[in-house]
């Protein structure tokens, strides 16, 4: 077996898709497993401080990607990359072995699918944070009230107006946790599937702990399971409760590793000391219900013992979390040690 390839995938308008996972398009990339790749990953509210959030390669995406192709979905990915030998059944490895940003500012957009609209008197605002890699903390620069309900298009761009920006969270700092909002291989459904809501495919998962020093493994539905990374973030609460993170373009490196057969129904994160197992639904109690599920089923598999056994880890050592709340499809986590089995 040869020893394995650094591959470096840039963001451009030949190398990602707006808003879908789509089985139709040609992979952008060929690797094989235990491949690593130095991924760009772009952040789709760059539009709402144009004068912080581009660079040169950025804003040509933004301004030349038609508006009606960024479809069904909102979220810029890169890829798919197209993993050798992944065959349906598998599983796909995505370990992230480091991750900076790009650019040291995000956007953090109180939206209309936020959890309490209705309470903010539908009234959208935009947030601008600053990155320090020094500090690894965050703090806001300026907000201001958005004033366009109804957005044509993902990726619309506002002008900036100093006017309209005003100081925002005064002496208030925000731990980084840089990390993929949208990441996965691609599902098994023919045409553009909307990268909004995750589901056993990953995508939309949006799950902070998903950070440098940890693996996501995927079930592979397609040949070449054909992975695609986006959405990055600087920091996000579990719920991500007002619509969004702190959007960012991040620069990753990954380690794409296939392992031959089935792992689980859903992703796995596995972090240095837990297994995190998600569940997905409309219905946030089944969300529950099923991460619950997905936890028993793997430590009944890894670790040999009985249904009921896992069931009651669960509930004595298990640490179950919303993960998103916002995107249609809700998403419920359990995180369990991976150390509670002596050796």
């Amino acid at each position: 077996m040869s020893a394995p390839k650094l591959h470096e995938l840039k963001a451009t308008i030949d190398t990602i898709q707006w808003g879908a996972f789509d089985g139709s398009i040609n992979p952008v990339l060929h690797v094989n497993s235990g491949d690593m790749v130095n991924i760009e990953c772009l952040a789709h509210h760059a539009g709402d401080a144009p004068d912080y959030m581009f660079d040169d390669a950025i804003r040509e995406i933004y301004e030349k990607v038609p508006p009606e192709s960024r479809t069904p979905g909102v979220h810029i990915l890169t890829g798919p990359i197209y993993v050798e030998g992944a065959e349906p059944g598998d599983t796909l490895e995505c370990r992230v072995l480091q991750m900076a940003p790009r650019l040291k500012y995000g956007i953090n957009f109180i939206a209309s699918w936020g959890l309490l609209h209705e309470e903010f008197g539908k009234k959208e605002h935009v947030f601008l944070y600053e990155a320090d890699e020094a500090s690894q903390l965050a703090h806001a620069v300026f907000m201001y009230e958005y004033d366009t309900p109804e957005k044509p298009y993902p990726g619309m761009i506002t002008p900036p107006d100093a006017a309209k920006r005003k100081p925002a969270c005064k002496d208030i700092v925000v731990p980084l946790r840089l990390h993929f909002g949208t990441a996965g291989v691609c599902p098994a459904a023919d045409g553009k599937i909307s990268t909004v809501p995750p589901g056993v495919h990953g995508g939309n998962v949006d799950n902070r702990e998903f950070v440098a020093g940890t693996s996501m493994f995927y079930p592979v539905h397609r040949k070449g399971a054909l992975f695609w990374a986006g959405d990055t973030h600087f920091a996000e609460g579990d719920g991500e409760v007002n619509g969004t993170a702190i959007e960012a373009h991040v620069n990753a490196t990954i380690q794409l590793i296939l392992h031959k057969g089935k792992a689980a129904k859903n992703p796995i994160l596995e972090t240095p000391l837990e297994w995190i197992c998600h569940g997905f639904s409309e219905d946030l109690d089944e969300a529950v219900r099923e991460c619950v599920l997905e936890t028993i089923d793997l430590l009944h598999r890894r670790w040999g013992i009985s249904r009921e056994e896992a069931y009651s880890l669960c509930s004595i050592a298990g640490d179950l979390r919303v993960t998103q709340v916002v995107d249609g499809v809700k998403g419920a986590h359990m995180a369990i040690r991976r150390d509670l089995r002596r050796k």
